[in-house]
């Protein structure tokens, strides 16, 4: 708790160009509420079932809220042109990199991001009650994803395979304990992709849990 000097006078809205408390906190929280569940039902129970990608179904939560939150702290700030355009080339980053970057790393580049423009910009107009709010939400959710709702984390290889015949949806058991037997995985699903009858071979890709994995090469 705060000092009841500081709670009683503008010391610290003056020492921090921050407002203790504004009534828009109410407005966060509401629209937050509605923003997350119609999120979760667009991307957990629509989209999920029918990907089982667990990495995006992260990247999806994590980027919606953000955006949020990004417009919700901006529109109430007065933003010139110049730092419009300088935000845009902020986010190019993640856009335009030299090496290749996996979505999950990706989602948190654009977090660390969103936060640090979010609390470099927040002056009298953002009350430090919102902005502490904006903050945990944040950190709950990446905490929350990662160690509560996703526990196993689902990683994908792609292997060329040649054993065309074994294609056919009839196949599929087979195709999967052959790949099983190949590679030494305890595969949970896989995917067909691109198809070469030239060569007679087919990009494959697997899915597995790499915590239930003997091998440690295959764990990254």
């Amino acid at each position: 708790m705060l000092p009841d000097f500081i709670l009683q006078t503008d010391y610290f809205s003056q020492l921090f160009e921050l407002k203790w408390y504004d009534d828009d906190v109410y407005k966060l929280m509401f629209r937050l509420v509605v923003n997350l569940v119609f999120l979760t039902i667009v991307v957990r129970f629509i989209y999920y079932p029918k990907t089982k990608r667990k990495d995006y179904l992260f990247t999806y939560m994590l980027i919606g809220v953000i955006t949020f939150l990004l417009c919700f702290g901006l529109k109430k700030m007065e933003i010139g042109t110049g730092m419009g355009l300088g935000l845009f080339a902020i986010f190019g980053i993640i856009r335009y990199r030299t090496d290749t970057i996996e979505i999950k790393e990706m989602t948190y580049l654009f977090v660390v991001i969103g936060l640090s423009v979010l609390n470099s910009l927040a002056s009298k107009q953002i009350s430090f009650i919102e902005m502490m709010v904006i903050n945990c939400v944040v950190v709950l959710l990446v905490y929350g994803l990662e160690n509560l709702w996703l526990l196993k984390h689902e990683t994908r290889k792609t292997v060329n395979y040649e054993k065309i015949n074994l294609i056919r949806p009839e196949f599929y058991e087979e195709m999967k304990a052959d790949l099983e037997a190949r590679t030494g995985l305890a595969i949970n699903r896989f995917e067909i992709g691109k198809i070469d009858f030239l060569t007679d071979t087919a990009q494959v890709l697997i899915f597995y849990y790499a915590d239930e994995q003997t091998f440690s090469d295959y764990h990254v």
